[in-house]
């Protein structure tokens, strides 16, 4: 198991979370994503949303001082939910994983929810292993394959 570090984003992190939403393979895993991830100017927007939203909590996940991705919990009407990318070279590794463990001691509102693509068997499978049981399935539209997609929602606490 990686043991990673979570500290704090930065604004000199941004550039790292921007190549990664690059990946056409990994955006359409992940499904709602922006509407264009290569428009630099609504994703340094975004980002700006974010670092200046105190009830936001977000971090940086390192591997060796690598960035390998991002992982925040927002309130979205009323439920405290958690989000996370990781770049695709460092799947399947634990990384996910490790990180979502170590991001629910520094967040602990309970309860918690995820929500994933229903095909994303990677993020579900990382949602449970820390916890997490599915609570609805729905669907959704998702920009990145631009259609409705099965989604399930996923609580811990």
């Amino acid at each position: 198991m990686p043991r990673l570090n979570l500290r704090p984003v930065e604004r000199g992190d941004l550039d790292v979370f921007f190549e990664h939403i690059q990946d056409p393979v990994a955006v359409w895993m992940a499904a709602f994503t922006p509407a264009d991830p290569s428009d630099r100017e609504a994703f340094e927007a975004h980002w700006d949303r974010l670092l200046t939203d105190d009830t936001i909590i977000k971090r940086t996940i390192e591997d060796d001082d690598h960035i390998v991705g991002h992982i925040a919990s927002f309130d979205m009407l009323g439920d405290r939910e958690v989000t996370y990318w990781i770049d695709r070279a460092a799947w399947g590794r634990g990384m996910a994983t490790e990180a979502l463990r170590q991001f629910l001691d520094i967040d602990d509102a309970r309860p918690i929810y995820g929500r994933a693509a229903a095909d994303n068997a990677g993020s579900i499978r990382t949602l449970e292993k820390c916890g997490f049981v599915i609570v609805e399935q729905t669907r959704g539209f998702a920009t990145a394959r631009n259609e409705e997609v099965d989604e399930v929602v996923l609580r811990v606490g």
